[in-house]
């Protein structure tokens, strides 16, 4: 199921949760997973105090993820793939999708190539 949110919607879906995960890939293995707080400015991402082994992750690879978990089993989970740029010591993330997300099925089958759980997709611009 897909329902089309605007990015402003985003900040408002953020302000919902207590926390993200920061998801970074070392080139080779299992991802990099931090807590951490996020704020949103102007449609971008923005992150303070990285650590080394996130900082190279993102030198290397740009193409993260950040994942704030729900509060409860019936509540979504905040996804959001983005585009990661460092920012003195921290980051700076362009958001490239964004959606919330639940493991509960669907009441109604997905359509083709839909996510098979609750999910609603976020828009967001280009």
């Amino acid at each position: 199921m897909s329902i089309p949110v605007a990015l402003p919607e985003l900040g408002q879906a953020m302000a919902r949760y207590r926390f993200a995960y920061l998801l970074t890939s070392p080139g080779q293995g299992a991802p990099h997973a931090t807590a951490t707080a996020v704020t949103l400015q102007g449609g971008v991402l923005h992150l303070a105090g990285i650590g080394r082994r996130t900082r190279a992750n993102i030198e290397r690879e740009p193409a993260v993820a950040l994942v704030w978990p729900p509060l409860s089993a019936d509540e979504h989970s905040l996804i959001v793939d983005g585009t990661a740029a460092l920012e003195g010591d921290g980051l700076r993330i362009t958001p490239t999708r964004a959606v919330l997300h639940r493991s509960a099925p669907a009441p109604q089958p997905a359509a083709p190539g839909a996510c098979g759980s609750d999910c609603i997709e976020l828009n967001l611009p280009g």
